[in-house]
This record gives structure tokens, sequence and C-alpha cells, in this order.
């Protein structure tokens, strides 16, 4: 169904992009930051949130590697100081992330998107060695993070001056679709992210809002760092190897994948499994 807006059979990019608003979880670097840059290119005002966190985020069990700074997210707000506002906010915490999207309508007016971002990588072992700590943390913050992030925003965009335009998007991994060695427990959760946007797609059937995952290949990114570190590798180069295009990802080039997601245009895509992976081969 398509909510309020006719189904023509007519591609329509809809209005432009300028005046359009989002906000990004995991908004300090990667792919996170990437979009924000994206989005603001295309005329978005964004709000962009992360804990920055840092090196001191001492209550995710697993995760061995700093997480972005609060530098980092101001770095971004000063190369776009009149598109974007930041909020340092923990995606575990409902209360602050409700209180980031209503943020978003008090600041610009509106929301009409939203990106959920944010995650960690933790792993290196065999599930049955797996610590529950380990499990807990890729729970709370690669799967209820998506789902607050949608909980917090979603009824802004079904309250706001156009929902037929609104769209939410998560950020999964090539481990939503398949199990990857001694990652039984992130891909358990990317796997649920990519469950998560298929149920939360069909229950915003005939409302216009729509809801769709874009699954990253290996990335340049901390978190692809974070994952050699796992394997005892040196570095990423290596995972260029299991990808048909022979090279790494950009995190450029997932952004602007995500940014079509969250365009007008992008609606068509609701409830699908957008595949950025580069040819990923595992």
């Amino acid at each position: 169904m398509s909510g309020d807006r006719p189904d023509t059979g007519r591609v329509d990019s809809g209005p432009p992009d300028t005046g359009r608003v989002a906000l990004v979880t995991g908004a300090g670097r990667g792919i996170g930051a990437e979009t924000v840059r994206a989005l603001c290119r295309r005329g978005y005002r964004v709000v962009a949130v992360d804990s920055g966190a840092g090196d001191t985020a001492t209550d995710l069990p697993g995760v061995d590697y700093p997480l972005a700074s609060r530098e980092q997210l101001a770095a971004l707000r000063a190369a776009h100081p009149d598109q974007i506002h930041t909020v340092l906010a923990d995606v575990r915490d409902r209360a602050a992330l409700d209180a980031a999207a209503a943020t978003a309508v008090e600041r610009f007016g509106r929301l009409d998107a939203a990106v959920a971002a944010a995650a960690v990588m933790v792993g290196g072992q065999p599930l049955w060695e797996t610590p529950a700590t380990h499990v807990q943390t890729l729970w709370d913050v690669d799967v209820l993070g998506v789902w607050n992030t949608a909980a917090a925003c979603v009824p802004h965009m079904l309250a706001g001056p156009d929902p037929g335009g609104c769209r939410f998007t998560a950020v999964a991994s090539a481990a939503g679709t398949r199990g990857l060695f001694h990652l039984a427990g992130y891909s358990m959760a990317k796997h649920a992210v990519i469950g998560l946007v298929r149920g939360l797609a069909a229950d915003l059937v005939g409302t216009g809002v729509t809801a769709v995952a874009v699954s990253p290949g290996s990335t340049r990114t901390a978190m692809l760092a974070a994952t050699a570190a796992l394997y005892d590798l040196d570095g990423v180069e290596s995972f260029a190897s299991g990808q048909l295009t022979g090279r790494l990802i950009d995190p450029g080039e997932i952004a602007e994948t995500i940014a079509f997601c969250c365009s007008v245009a992008g609606g068509v895509l609701t409830g699908s499994v957008v595949s950025a992976e580069g040819g990923f081969r595992g």
C-alpha cells in the first residue's frame, strides 16, 4: 500500500530535499558521520546523535576499542553549523532518544527521516565460549538501539506535515544474512535488525512512512579495524579479498545509499534489505 501518496506507476522524486530534517545515530564517525555529511549536501538539517563516549565506555563488556569522541561529534557540527544540531545520547537510553527526536521537531519544525547507524563490534570466540555479557552488549546497542530509535522517531513522522515522505533506515550488515566465523553474536544482532525493519515496515502499511535496512560489506571503519583485531590481523586490507570489488568500501559510498533511502523516492524500498556489500563473499 502506498499510504497517502497515490500509486501512479510513475517515478516521481517528489519535493527537493532542502527543508527536510533527519536524525542520525552513531553520528560521531564512520558511516554515521558520512551519512550526516551526505544529507547536509542534499539540504537536510540534521540532529546528529552519538554517545561521545570515546574510551570511557566501560559499561559495554566485550568492546575493547574506543568509541567516537565528543570532539569528533563537535567537528562534524563545525563543518555545517547552520544545518547540524548535535546531541550526546546513548541509543540504549530510550528517554534520551525521545528527547533527541523531540529536539528535531522543536528546533527544525519536523522530522522526515531517521537513520539508526549506531552499533558496536563484539566477538572473537565460538558461540559456546562467548560470555553472556558480550551477547547482552550486542543486543542492547545493535538491536535495542535500533528499536529505540524507531520508537522515538516514527511517532513524530506520523504526526508531521508529510508522513508519505518520511523514511526510517537501519544500518544492518552483510552479517545480517549469513554467519561469520567467531561472530555468532554479531550475526545474531544484525539478523535481528533486519527482522525489526521488516516488522516495522509491516506496521507502517497505509501510513506513508517506510522502513528499510541497508547492509554494508567490509567498510573502512573503526568497527572493521576492531574486527581485524578479533582475528589477530595486522590491518583491515585482507578483508578486501572477500569482496567482488577487490577493495574495501568507503563509508561515504554507504552514506550515499542511505541518503537515497531517506529520500522521498526511496519509499519504494520499504521492507527491503538494500545490499551495499560490494559483492561480499565472506
